[in-house]
């Protein structure tokens, strides 16, 4: 009798391994990778397949490719019995490798095809801002291959996509270098995630000449003062600032995320003074100290803070805010844009954004001395390199910081 079944390479890793086929027949024993990757932690080991989780959203498509390795086994075996040949390890293993060659020639997904997926896939578990910059770089690439009248699939890209493909949207679309560097990061991610899925093979997206850039940004950083400024503002005649205002604030003193700030309840408020959240991005539990405003503010709307409107509307009433709260230095800003350098001065007010809470945050508590490792505990940052690149310092700021060190004493 002849069965199929699958084990695990490492049951009991922590990270994602293999799953192996093992198909008994004759008293013998076919043992066969699929390729397939999982975190022991999704695995059903009595059902032999993945578990229906929310946190692996694609445990369904993962079964479905399990099965589809059973089947082919199957498939093999019988057709070598029908043909009457005496079947061993090494000859059932060609046939079933034919099987599935033959199959994945007949199923494989193009590159659209594969992202369109990808994205509808990310809307089960993914922040609304990536899917929006998921979605912006399908658009660019569609637009792309109708502009040059190309084909593009797996196959297609290399080296020369690569470079016509930045000088496309360098000099026709006329992007910023930052966003044809996250442009191309995303890319990228896809394309790994589709190798990774057996629906790739073609790795020159991994040259390093195929990379993603980006260049030093002047986004802006709101100093404790500024912040204080913004929260005294009486804002009582207009309701939708006052609201605009306290959400910017909670992110000013939290460090997290715009998209987290409809997730706080009463219940993740821990000990009186701590806020414990699952942020939404990264996944990641994070333990937040919180002080009088953030208290008051949580208080003020019982626990449930309004509904963030859209990050468009947000971000015109912030630069309403700040200048109400004369936030109006002048800041010099410098972009690369449609490859040609351009500089200016600005109004800080005008650059204010939901993302310079965020910033702030980790800018100012990085000024107060807090080890830049307690403070990537709540931002999220890997790295202290990224994490250091992120903050926003002046020159005269950091001597200043130095001086204050014993060795200059």
């Amino acid at each position: 009798m002849a069965e199929a079944r699958f084990i695990l390479k490492e049951p009991k890793s922590t990270e994602k391994t293999l799953v192996y086929l093992i198909f008994n027949f004759n008293y013998k024993r076919l043992k066969y990778s699929t390729g397939e990757k999982i975190l022991p932690k999704y695995w059903n080991f009595d059902d032999q397949k993945a578990k229906e989780s929310r946190n692996f959203p694609e445990h369904a498509e993962f079964n479905s490719r399990l099965k589809n390795f059973e089947t082919a086994i199957h498939n093999s075996y019988r057709r070598l019995l029908n043909n009457k040949v005496p079947i061993t390890i090494e000859l059932l293993k060609h046939e079933l490798e034919v099987e599935l060659q033959i199959k994945l020639q007949k199923n494989r997904m193009t590159l659209f095809e594969f992202i369109e997926r990808y994205i509808e896939e990310g809307k089960s578990f993914k922040a609304k801002a990536s899917l929006k910059i998921y979605t912006t770089t399908f658009n660019h690439l569609k637009n792309y291959g109708k502009k040059r009248q190309k084909r593009l699939d797996f196959d297609t890209i290399d080296l020369n996509f690569y470079n016509d493909y930045v000088a496309y949207l360098t000099r026709e679309v006329n992007l910023a270098t930052n966003t044809i560097g996250k442009n191309i990061k995303t890319l990228k991610t896809m394309l790994n995630d589709a190798t990774d899925r057996g629906l790739n093979d073609n790795l020159e997206f991994k040259k390093k000449k195929f990379k993603s850039f980006k260049e030093e940004s002047d986004k802006i950083y709101l100093t404790t003062d500024e912040i204080q400024k913004i929260a005294e503002l009486d804002l009582s005649k207009y309701p939708y600032l006052d609201r605009t205002r306290d959400l910017f604030l909670i992110g000013c003193y939290t460090g997290l995320r715009f998209s987290d700030y409809s997730q706080i309840k009463k219940e993740n408020i821990i000990e009186g003074n701590k806020l414990k959240i699952r942020t939404q991005k990264t996944k990641d539990t994070v333990v937040i100290p919180i002080g009088k405003v953030v208290n008051d503010i949580l208080v003020k709307y019982n626990y449930q803070l309004p509904k963030p409107i859209s990050n468009q509307n947000t971000n015109q009433y912030l630069k309403t805010i700040g200048e109400m709260a004369g936030i109006d230095s002048d800041v010099e800003t410098r972009i690369t844009k449609g490859g040609i350098k351009d500089k200016k001065t600005s109004k800080k007010y005008t650059l204010i954004s939901t993302h310079t809470a965020r910033r702030s945050f980790a800018t100012n508590l990085y000024l107060a001395d807090v080890p830049s490792i307690t403070i990537m505990k709540i931002t999220g940052h890997k790295s202290e390199k990224v994490f250091l690149q992120y903050i926003r310092i002046t020159q005269e700021q950091n001597a200043n910081k130095l001086l204050d060190h014993p060795f200059f004493k």
